[in-house]
């Protein structure tokens, strides 16, 4: 995060007088307390000033790379996870093939008739089923989808790098995410290597 000006002053005023009022720092700099507000606010919430009831701001003493390490860290799956597409399990090898290229996605989620995770099926998998001799029009994605207990899940509370790190280790490009429901696995969100993306290049900005 690039700071403005007068947000580089307060830090340098804090620093060397915090823990120090905001009427203080208003004070030091010649204007008023609400003019300074935002400032004092951004920098609290970006982690660069901490602030106590009745003591005033100090400086955490972290550095923008350690603000945005514990940024990354903090990040839970459920903050950045997107809809899932999801097809029934005797859905045909055709019918997945034009789902995904309608959905534009990479990975399918198949789930049986209450809703319960069963299988995933990725690109590759489409075209291991076209590549035979089989009917695609008939043969259903269960035959060619990966089951049970081969597929890697994430929950909504699990940490994102713990996701990225299941997604680099498995070499996989998504990853359902479920939750449980009357026993089921269901199928709620997903995490795929664009998600992440999107996160840091956001926290970059």
């Amino acid at each position: 995060m690039e700071l403005n000006s007068r947000q580089e002053k307060i830090l340098k005023i804090v620093k060397q007088h915090g823990p120090i009022t905001g009427s203080k720092i208003a004070e030091q700099l010649s204007l008023t307390r609400a003019t300074l507000r935002p400032d004092l606010a951004i920098l609290t919430m970006s982690g660069y000033l901490d602030a106590r009831p009745r003591v005033g701001y100090f400086y955490t003493g972290k550095e923008p790379e350690e603000i945005l390490t514990t940024k990354i860290r903090n990040i839970l799956v459920r903050d950045v996870q997107s809809l899932p597409i999801l097809i029934k399990e005797d859905t045909s090898i055709y019918e997945a093939i034009v789902k995904m290229f309608l959905e534009d996605v990479g990975t399918l989620y198949a789930i049986d008739d209450k809703r319960d995770l069963v299988g995933v099926i990725s690109r590759k998998d489409l075209l291991k089923g076209t590549m035979g001799k089989s009917d695609i029009e008939k043969t259903p994605v269960s035959v060619i989808m990966t089951r049970k207990p081969h597929i890697t899940t994430c929950y909504p509370n699990d940490l994102l790098i713990y996701a990225a790190n299941q997604l680099i280790e498995k070499q996989i490009d998504s990853i359902p995410v479920i939750d449980k429901e009357d026993g089921q696995e269901v199928v709620i969100g997903r995490i795929t290597k664009t998600n992440i993306t999107r996160v840091f290049v956001n926290l970059m900005e």
